[in-house]
């Protein structure tokens, strides 16, 4: 297995971290009967794949219509990630996306901001600039991080009730810090390249 592929699925991991996702999907699936909420997170998980996958093929006609380089992207999205590494390791009491409304929740929230953000956008879009032949290989990384989230957000409440607020607390921040690392480890390498260009 490809090293680079092993460690897309360890960045989307990391980005997408569905460990921090467990209070926002038990807040709000509570008023969804407890026989839906695996179909529900299933169909989330899919609409997710399906919002990535597209970013997959749009990014690079998006980056250029925007005229933006591979350079600015990778240094943009390095920056993105640090946010998020920084929100991981320094939650607010809120939560990242707020409370959701009542009822079964369709696409808003949980598939679009929870799963697939502004940060897993932004990380696939840096995939496909660096390596655009490489598109079947990052759908597989995406589809391979979307099963674990589905596998990790339909035993949420469990998870939770077994290694309580603390552990999943501490588990989110330790993940965290990893990503700060790689958003580090990806601005020097845009910086880099950037330096190389003058």
């Amino acid at each position: 297995m490809n090293g680079d592929f092993v460690s897309a699925v360890v960045l989307l991991l990391l980005v997408l971290d569905p460990f921090s996702n467990i209070p926002i999907f038990i807040s709000a699936l509570r008023d969804v009967p407890p026989a839906r909420r695996r179909f529900v997170i299933l169909r989330e998980c899919l609409i997710a794949f399906g919002v990535l996958t597209t970013f997959v093929f749009i990014g690079r006609p998006f980056l250029d219509v925007l005229g933006l380089s591979d350079i600015s992207l990778q240094i943009g999205g390095a920056v993105v990630l640090m946010l998020v590494a920084l929100r991981m390791v320094f939650p607010t009491d809120d939560g990242v996306y707020g409370r959701s409304p009542a009822g079964e929740p369709f696409i808003v929230p949980l598939a679009v901001p929870a799963i697939a953000g502004p940060s897993g956008l932004a990380t696939v879009l840096l995939l496909v600039a660096q390596s655009p032949e490489r598109r079947l290989e990052w759908i597989a990384a995406i589809a391979i991080v979307m099963v674990l989230s589905a596998a990790v957000l339909a035993f949420a409440e469990r998870i939770q009730q077994v290694l309580g607020e603390k552990v999943t607390s501490a588990f989110e921040r330790l993940m965290g810090l990893v990503l700060a690392a790689l958003a580090v480890e990806l601005m020097l390498r845009g910086i880099r390249a950037f330096v190389g260009t003058l």
